[in-house]
């Protein structure tokens, strides 16, 4: 185990030093996100009178960004609030969006606003998220999905392409080539691991997926890494040294993301793949909490610190952050649950998969997959493709930390 969760709790011990938030006239959220919308309205069910401020680097309140890659590229229908202004203004929130924060001054509890106003705060909740990662060279060339804006951009230039070029093939790359293949345009994935999704997955599962967006006529090109993207007169060209380039009207880029923290740097708020926090979600500063993509907790469920992007995640944390921030002490130590929807897979998956030492494909056929994966003997993870009713189980068998060795043959 790494050394995070020792200094959270080190940070823990020393929040409860300092106290909890006194009196708590102004709760500041920095980041329009899911988690936010979830820890306001935990904020306010949970009798908060003070002032709720919440501040966002886009202009439009939080959205569901999950269908990005689905509904909006298939349809092109606007992506949906998480909740209208009216819920907003019937609960006492002030919005400050499209002024993004630039930095945070703890000695006098102020978030500095990218246009210099200073916007001070009794409790504060980083919700700031993460934002896609980009290749160095031809970055101008290539187009990344993370907003809505990016989702009705590229829903423009796929309906005018028949050649696609996808850089990543981790569930997001994945889902766009879906989606991509569905509309008519070919669709070539670049993955530099032998299999799509084997960093997080694991081989077996990985080739599973292979094939399933072969059958559908993708282009897997795995075990190879794209180096960079050109312009040659009307169309792209991809760089796979290796091997003849990869040319396309549309270069798409999905090669994961990155917590946004730099805006911290300064501030005394430990940083190390997220915002480090304990297992309550405080920060190493006092009164300030983390909820959602960009935070990096302890979870004792699984002895382990995690940073998680997943949507169910994000809300569940930013319930559990407005609670610790109104004094609560409860550990968040959640069985996390993803999904993704891929053709005509549906795959859920609950728990974790990192550093497991067993993967068990219990089920395998074209249409259904059922994997667990294991660590040190206890089930930690499960994945489960076209079938809804296994999912409770492992669900339960892996919150229990179920041995192996105890479950039924």
């Amino acid at each position: 185990m790494s050394n995070i969760p020792r200094l959270a709790e080190v940070y823990w011990f020393v929040g409860h030093l300092v106290g909890g938030v006194g009196d708590v006239d102004r709760i500041v959220l920095v980041g329009a996100s899911l988690a936010s919308v979830h820890a306001i309205d935990t904020l306010r069910s949970n009798d908060y009178a003070g002032e709720i401020v919440l501040v966002g680097a886009e202009s439009q309140v939080p959205y569901d960004r999950p269908p990005l890659s689905k509904e909006a590229l298939r349809t092109g229908h606007h992506v949906s609030p998480l909740r209208g202004p009216e819920w907003y203004a019937d609960r006492g929130v002030r919005l400050e969006l499209g002024r993004a924060a630039r930095g945070l001054r703890p000695a006098t509890r102020t978030v500095v606003l990218e246009d210099g106003h200073e916007l001070s705060y009794d409790g504060l909740v980083i919700a700031t998220g993460s934002r896609v990662r980009r290749l160095r060279h031809g970055d101008e060339h290539i187009c990344y999905l993370r907003t809505a804006d990016d989702a009705a951009a590229l829903r423009e230039r796929l309906r005018a392409a028949t050649r696609v070029a996808v850089i990543g093939g981790g569930f997001l790359g994945l889902e766009v080539a879906a989606t991509a293949t569905e509309l008519g345009v070919h669709t070539t994935v670049i993955e530099v691991a032998p299999v799509p999704m084997a960093r997080v997955l694991g081989d077996e599962v990985g080739e599973w997926f292979r094939r399933l967006h072969e059958r559908h006529g993708v282009a897997m090109l795995c075990g190879r890494l794209a180096t960079g993207v050109d312009r040659v007169g009307e169309e792209y060209v991809v760089s796979v040294p290796g091997r003849e380039p990869i040319r396309a009207d549309l270069v798409v880029g999905a090669l994961g993301a990155v917590p946004v923290v730099d805006w911290l740097a300064g501030s005394g708020v430990a940083v190390s793949d997220g915002v480090v926090c304990d297992f309550t979600l405080r920060t190493t500063v006092p009164d300030v909490v983390a909820a959602g993509d960009v935070a990096r907790w302890y979870n004792p469920l699984f002895d382990e610190d995690m940073r998680v992007e997943q949507w169910t995640n994000a809300a569940e944390q930013g319930r559990h952050a407005a609670l610790t921030l109104l004094g609560a002490e409860d550990a968040y130590a959640p069985v996390p649950y993803f999904w993704s929807d891929q053709f005509d897979a549906k795959m859920r998956f609950v728990g974790r998969a990192t550093a497991a030492d067993e993967i068990d494909i219990e089920n395998s056929t074209d249409r259904r997959l059922v994997a667990t994966f294991a660590r040190h003997g206890h089930q930690i993870g499960a994945l489960c493709v076209n079938a809804p009713t296994e999912l409770p189980r492992h669900r339960a068998a892996i919150a229990a930390r179920s041995n192996l060795s105890s479950r039924p043959a």
